[in-house]
């Protein structure tokens, strides 16, 4: 027995928008659905007097529209099959609002599931609401068009340059999550356009208000919308990392910047190193402006060494972007896969797993003889230290507590006064550096990150010399007119003003 369901658009608005070959099909049906009757046809079917079966009633069984819709759909194979087993040929109509492939879940789980279950599916279209939103709101969608969900609306979906409409803004709490997403990439005084009943006669309306607005004003429904005009706006624009990529683009163009031309990876290889040092800078001094800025100085040598090699058609941004997403997800099973940590020190025990069968994958391993191979040889000393000594701990080659980390650093300690007696100045720096590696071994144990610890006491030690020099200048006094007892002094008071 034929087994069929025919989907039917009934427009976004008024009777008058659905075509002469639906109408048909629906007074033709031996079984009617409409997925919802707040729709304006309702009226014209009541007139005809042609009975249907309404979902308006899961609609409120679920708290959510994916098991709305779900039903929805089970609901109707579940008929289909009914009427075939009873013999009886098994073909119902199934009505929604605006055209079944524009914002119709319930179709696109039909396609999906109709041919998995051997029902036919045949779709005939209906005018859409965006029909009607490009009739009244005035814009052409060839000029660049985006149509998005209101209910999964992320701001990395938003594009200035194209017109924007947003469907299924349903209440007050959607159109809150829309304002929010779009406050991520547009000025909050950005006018925007709130449709209701776009296309029904008598019940149109449009109203623009600024984006910090669109939860503050009523009448949203099933048939609301809310329309993003497109812009060119360099404000705008330059929010978005698109941009960025164009730009950096154009400054190493024929058409760019000299200097930008010019520069090699190893010709700016030092400003890399220099802007990550600023940003660190910045951080030290909690500073959000200082942070916003540098991170920003940062990036831009990312784009610049990886401009060049899209320039050799070696990679691109968008390659590096690929790398690092990839490499997050696969290093985190315990958040996009099926394994879990509570801890920190768990998800890092996970991660570390994960890193080394990465690397035995792709054949680094054995590129790597030594334990403590894979530390970057430009790291600053101390920062060097701390790695090696972390790698070596790994493979059980640690002290079990501080203790003994503390005798050593008195060992090398006493070592280093001995040798200082001496005039041997290749000893006594081959003593400080075994001194300054015992210590950085204190800092591990203690879960110190001596860098960060030295940055620290370098600001505390330089904000309480600066009020050494600001007492000299109230005393109007220089350094040749006090000593290391009046200097010391201050030391000590700015000890207890000056905190961090």
């Amino acid at each position: 027995m034929m087994k069929s369901i025919t989907v039917v658009g009934l427009g976004s608005g008024s009777e008058d928008q659905i075509t002469l070959g639906i109408w048909k099909q629906i007074k033709e049906a031996s079984q009617l659905y409409v997925r919802t009757e707040h729709h304006p046809m309702m009226k014209l079917l009541h007139d005809e007097q042609i009975a249907y079966t309404s979902f308006d009633s899961i609609y409120e069984a679920h708290s959510n529209f994916p098991e709305v819709y779900a039903e929805i759909v089970q609901t109707l194979l579940q008929s289909v099959q009914s009427i075939a087993e009873a013999g009886e040929e098994a073909h119902i109509v199934y009505a929604v609002p605006g055209h079944p492939m524009v914002a119709e879940s319930t179709v696109q789980q039909l396609i999906t599931r109709c041919e998995a279950e051997g029902v036919a599916l045949h779709i005939r279209g209906g005018e859409s609401f965006l029909d009607a939103a490009f009739t009244a709101l005035r814009f052409d969608p060839i000029e660049g068009f985006a149509l998005l969900d209101a209910a999964e609306l992320q701001p990395s979906l938003l594009q200035p340059q194209l017109h924007t409409l947003i469907g299924q803004v349903y209440d007050k709490y959607t159109a809150s999550d829309v304002k929010l997403a779009l406050m991520e990439r547009y000025p909050d005084d950005y006018e925007v356009i709130v449709g209701h009943a776009l296309g029904v006669a008598g019940e149109q309306e449009l109203i623009s208000v600024p984006i910090y607005e669109l939860d503050r004003i009523d009448g949203y429904h099933n048939l609301s919308i809310i329309y993003v005009p497109r812009t060119t706006d360099e404000d705008v624009r330059n929010r978005s990392f698109d941009r960025l990529h164009e730009i950096v683009t154009i400054l190493r163009s024929p058409e760019g910047c000299p200097w930008d031309q010019e520069q090699t990876h190893q010709s700016i290889r030092k400003n890399f190193i220099e802007e990550l040092y600023e940003a660190l800078e910045a951080i030290d001094a909690d500073d959000p402006e200082g942070m916003q800025e540098e991170f920003g100085d940062v990036l831009l040598q990312l784009m610049l060494h990886s401009q060049m090699e899209e320039e050799l058609g070696s990679f691109s941004i968008y390659d590096v972007l690929q790398t690092l997403n990839e490499k997050l997800i696969y290093r985190h099973p315990h958040v996009f896969g099926e394994d879990s940590a509570q801890s920190s020190e768990e998800a890092l025990v996970s991660w570390e797993k994960m890193k080394a069968e990465e690397q035995l994958a792709n054949g680094i391993t054995n590129q790597r003889p030594s334990k403590l191979d894979g530390i970057p040889k430009d790291l600053p000393a101390i920062l060097t230290a701390y790695k090696i000594q972390k790698k070596a701990a790994k493979v059980g080659f640690d002290w079990d507590e501080i203790g003994p980390v503390l005798a050593k650093i008195e060992e090398e300690l006493a070592e280093l006064k001995e040798v200082i007696a001496s005039d041997e100045q290749d000893k006594q720096a081959e003593e400080l550096g075994d001194l300054l590696f015992a210590v950085v071994n204190a800092a591990r144990f203690i879960y110190a990150d001596p860098e960060a610890s030295l940055a620290r006491t370098n600001m505390k030690f330089k904000a309480r010399f600066q009020y050494i020099e600001e007492q000299l200048r109230i005393n109007d006094k220089s350094f040749d007119d006090t000593d290391l007892v009046e200097m010391d002094r201050w030391w000590e008071e700015a000890k207890g003003i000056v905190k961090f």
